[in-house]
């Protein structure tokens, strides 16, 4: 794991829904987070959501800790950041995830970072906002602010994850095609295309226009997919008649 991100702590207070508890181990473990604590758990249901919502998760869900207050959850803590929905005189200082995390990650580096969640039904109050040095606003459409409890956590360990740089998406194995390979294609394709009886030799630089802007750009427009639909059913067509047209030949 990223040496930083083990010095990161998601704090779920008076969390109500032990499906979200589930749900939030198994966002960690895909963005690399380990540390869970749970501050004053208000859980309203029997608790077996947990597990099951957590998934290949559960070592986190059996590690989690349970404090009785949030001043003891981030007692060793350098830096807290809490989360907020809502405005107010008191949650102004707030900055997007994608924006704070590249700082959030240095600061871990000398010292342990604490994410704060509130309740499923009322965030964090003022009291819980004022011990936390820096506070999160996801970014959502103005209609509907509210967010998930576990979607909220999965959204800042995604920014947080993506901050360290460890993701290296996929390259293509495959050499990239030559002009002179492409050039090769090409004239195959009007080859076998006049011999489909797709097009005729006096239309065949037209349609072969439209034939090299899909090899070009990929089928993009819907004139593309009629020519490569064409394609296909002139295909299946000369298959099923193959030997009636060998015939006239």
């Amino acid at each position: 794991m990223n040496a930083p991100l083990e010095n990161f702590r998601i704090v779920l207070v008076g969390t109500l829904y032990s499906g979200n508890i589930g749900s939030v181990c198994r966002a960690m473990a895909n963005m690399g987070l380990r540390d869970l604590a749970l501050v004053a758990p208000r859980i309203c249901d029997d608790g077996t959501e947990a597990g099951r919502m957590a998934v290949h998760a559960t070592d986190i869900l059996e590690t989690k800790r349970t404090f009785a207050t949030l001043e003891e959850a981030v007692a060793d803590c350098a830096w807290v950041v809490g989360t907020t929905a809502r405005e107010g005189l008191y949650r102004a200082h707030v900055q997007e995830p994608r924006k704070l995390m590249p700082e959030l990650l240095r600061r871990a580096a000398d010292g342990k970072v604490a994410l704060v969640f509130g309740r499923e039904d009322k965030g964090l109050t003022n009291d819980e906002i004022a011990q936390c040095n820096q506070l999160i606003r996801i970014p959502v459409c103005p209609g509907y602010t509210s967010i998930n409890l576990s979607q909220a956590v999965l959204i800042c360990a995604y920014e947080l994850y993506c901050a360290t740089g460890d993701y290296v998406p996929p390259v293509e194995k495959s050499l990239p095609a030559t002009a002179g390979v492409k050039r090769r294609l090409f004239e195959k394709w009007r080859e076998m295309l006049l011999k489909i009886g797709f097009m005729k030799e006096d239309k065949a630089d037209h349609m072969m226009q439209g034939i090299q802007r899909i090899f070009s750009r990929g089928v993009y427009t819907e004139d593309d997919v009629a020519i490569m639909m064409g394609v296909a059913r002139q295909s299946a067509w000369f298959s099923d008649h193959r030997d009636k047209w060998e015939e006239k030949e």
